[in-house]
């Protein structure tokens, strides 16, 4: 058999196929969700979900949470003198899930298919499948988890073909994805997201209003027991709010006894800034996916956080469509997993249904410009497949070398939306010889395939000798954490562009490199060349001629809709 699994950033769950449809399989607690928690005692004893999360009330740096927002990096847990990676943690929660089926089941279970944030790229997608195998499962696929949540609702069932968006608000990520059905095909047209977006951000937010209507407590020095009591006790009070207008949270903290009554109200607008953030990736989607907002014929909430009354509202009034909630939004994931496990095993009593999926991320590599004088400018991306590619997919660039004599060519294989680069994330690199000659007469054809198991093949011929060089790009070289990625693409993004004394200036270029990243296709061509022309004009010093520029290129970001 296999199982369906949703390894997810707060909670997990494990569900099976049945003839009657599929099931939740219950915790050894009994209870349907199992806390994605860890923790470790001063002996080596390990505790998994609720007990877990109890013991890290007490304990609290013995434990470790949230931890699959740094899946796929080096990031290092110690938990009572035992280190971790994110994956080795996650591999203890998918072992206790697979045992806690076996026993319901009363049969082992060997394989499982296991959901992923739709925004996961490569190497925590690896990461992932890596922690099942550790779990002594055989990872039959990697499901993005909103293509599981619209087959777990049945979309692939109706008789009318459609548009669908899955709006999937988890506790620490969040995806859009929209998809279209077409007979028995559900074609993913486009994914965005944020990894650093969820449930746990919107209980952050009453952790910060407690504190503000209790300004006699001060939170840097409360102790880190204190301060996990303290958001649990936040954590209660949002769940309050699914059903309730009004919520009271209490804190009990040394001899005092702390108290909160808040309103929905105040509690959404405290929240305005994150559902700002929430526009962002819908916008992204909708735009890669060429759809409106009028074409979306259903929407589907997936998440947790989606209980959360105000967000179904928001998302109603986004959409002018009731959002569909007929599943329960923490199991909906699960539940498509099982069913695709169930499809992989073609049983008779469900309906075959084709997945095809897209790349989340642009892959490309890194060449050099040639600029009005003549020189040439290194450090610059070329996208080769674009995000929101469908997948299995194909594409060949034809780079030249720039010097005389040159002997080699260097393909660095690159992930990310960036124009520059260095502020990309690099996968990997491959040099190839080229015979030598002047200037542009020699040539590689580099070409990327990329197929529905994350595997990206590198292949580069050299157009002259027809020498080819193969390689599979394993994207694990990095050794840095999701963090220290996320920090690096604050900090450095645009650092390369020569510093500009006009605030407006610096604004519009900021502006553009932030629509380049937002689109594809020939409008990041045209804004590419729109900023490049604008540098220049810069580069001049001459007063008169930036104006002129500055105006010229602000209406052309203008006329972008954001």
């Amino acid at each position: 058999m296999i199982i369906g699994i949703d390894l997810g950033t707060t909670n997990s769950l494990v569900a099976y196929y049945t003839e009657d449809g599929p099931k939740i399989i219950p915790n050894r607690l009994g209870k349907n969700l199992t806390p994605s928690i860890i923790s470790v005692d001063e002996d080596g004893q390990v505790y998994i979900g609720e007990t877990a999360k109890e013991r890290m009330l007490l304990y609290p740096k013995s434990a470790a949470a949230v931890f699959k927002r740094s899946m796929g990096s080096e990031k290092v847990y110690e938990l009572s003198g035992k280190k971790f990676l994110p994956e080795e943690l996650s591999a203890l929660i998918l072992r206790a899930l697979k045992e806690d089926a076996e026993y319901y089941l009363k049969e082992e279970v060997t394989e499982a298919v296991i959901s992923v944030p739709a925004y996961f790229n490569d190497e925590r997608r690896k990461a992932t499948k890596r922690a099942g195998e550790l779990a002594g499962l055989k990872v039959e696929r990697i499901i993005s988890e909103p293509t599981a949540a619209a087959i777990a609702y049945g979309l692939y069932e109706n008789r009318e073909n459609g548009k669908f968006l899955v709006f999937d608000l988890g506790g620490g990520t969040f995806d859009v994805s929209i998809l279209e059905l077409y007979n028995s095909i559900i074609e993913v047209r486009a994914v965005a997201g944020d990894n650093y977006l969820g449930g746990e951000d919107f209980t952050k937010v009453i952790e910060d209003i407690f504190f503000e209507k209790n300004p006699e407590l001060d939170r840097d020095s409360l102790t880190e027991k204190e301060l996990k009591h303290v958001t649990k006790q936040a954590d209660n009070c949002k769940i309050a709010f699914s059903n309730e207008r009004y919520s009271t949270m209490t804190c009990k903290i040394g001899e005092e006894t702390y108290e909160m009554r808040l309103s929905i109200d105040e509690y959404e607008a405290k929240c305005s800034d994150l559902l700002d953030k929430i526009r962002q990736p819908i916008k992204r989607s909708l735009s890669d996916a060429n759809v409106r907002l009028k074409d979306i014929d259903r929407v589907v909430l997936v998440g947790g956080a989606t209980k959360l009354s105000f967000i179904r509202k928001f998302v109603g009034k986004l959409f002018h469509n009731l959002p569909d909630t007929s599943i329960n939004p923490d199991e909906a994931v699960a539940l498509g997993a099982a069913v695709q496990g169930a499809m992989k095993e073609r049983k008779d009593s469900i309906k075959e249904v084709i997945l095809t999926d897209v790349c989340p991320f642009t892959l490309g590599t890194e060449v050099v410009i040639e600029k009005e004088n003549g020189r040439f400018e290194d450090g610059h991306f070329c996208p080769i497949i674009e995000r929101n590619t469908t997948i299995p997919a194909s594409r060949t660039e034809r780079l030249y070398t720039v010097n005389d004599n040159q002997t080699q060519i260097r393909c660095k294989v690159l992930q990310g939306e960036s124009r520059f680069a260095s502020n990309n994330v690099t996968l990997g690199e491959i040099r190839v010889k080229v015979p030598k000659a002047a200037a542009g007469k020699e040539a590689v054809d580099v070409t990327y395939t990329y197929d529905v198991n994350s595997i990206l093949e590198v292949e580069i011929k050299v157009v002259s000798s027809g020498e080819v060089i193969k390689e599979i790009i394993k994207t694990n070289a990095t050794d840095m954490t999701d963090e220290e990625i996320k920090e690096r693409m604050e900090a450095l993004a645009y650092l390369k562009i020569h510093p500009r004394e006009k605030e407006e200036n610096k604004f519009l270029l900021l502006r553009g490199e932030r629509l380049y990243e937002e689109n594809i296709g020939h409008e990041r061509q045209y804004i590419e060349y729109a900023i490049r022309e604008f540098e220049k004009a810069l580069d001049t010093r001459d007063e008169a001629t930036i104006e002129g520029a500055r105006r010229d290129f602000k209406e052309f970001l203008e006329g972008f809709t954001e």
